[in-house]
């Protein structure tokens, strides 16, 4: 094992190589005794699956990470690709993200994301500070599916995924 470190990158060469990962988009919803608070992360992973456990990572100092740790609870609403407008809304910093939105509640009474592809209700297992970020563990109680495509993030933009050998949804109003 060599004792020589490599030096740091610099974070927009990191930003920028990182954003040739693609990943779906999720909101964060949780409430306390201040009320609901969301925002949309797109760094989110499964960590295990005996027991159910995910993690997602905060920038911090972010309101709704502070919310989720005091309240022990959040849910991840992935959103489908016709949600880009609620990935935008909840991106915004200072709004009230549920203004005129019609709130729904997961079984542990916390705001969902009406018609997100997908829901994982959670309780906070165990919060870790690792560089700029506020990661939270998050063992899953409860999950839901429907049918849809994700909406992506690719290169800084939102993307469209599609499975190999289907054809994208079309969507006609």
């Amino acid at each position: 094992m060599s004792t020589m470190t490599a030096p740091l990158v610099d974070p927009l060469a990191m930003r920028q190589t990182m954003g040739r990962f693609a990943t779906g988009v999720a909101v964060i919803t949780t409430e306390d005794a201040s009320g609901p608070h969301g925002m949309t992360v797109n760094s989110l992973t499964s960590v295990s699956l005996d027991p159910p456990l995910l993690l997602v990572c905060f920038n911090h100092g972010a309101r709704t990470a502070e919310a989720v740790v005091s309240s022990g609870r959040f849910v991840v609403n992935i959103l489908s690709r016709r949600q880009q407008g609620i990935a935008l809304r909840f991106a915004a910093r200072g709004e009230d993200h549920f203004a005129g939105l019609d709130l729904e509640y997961a079984g542990h009474r916390v705001p969902v994301v009406p018609q997100a592809l997908a829901h994982l209700e959670c309780d906070v297992e165990r919060v870790v500070e690792a560089g700029d970020h506020t990661i939270v563990f998050g063992a899953v109680i409860g999950a839901s599916t429907r049918d849809g495509d994700p909406l992506g993030f690719f290169g800084g933009k939102f993307s469209d995924i599609t499975q190999h050998g289907s054809e994208p949804e079309h969507w006609f109003f």
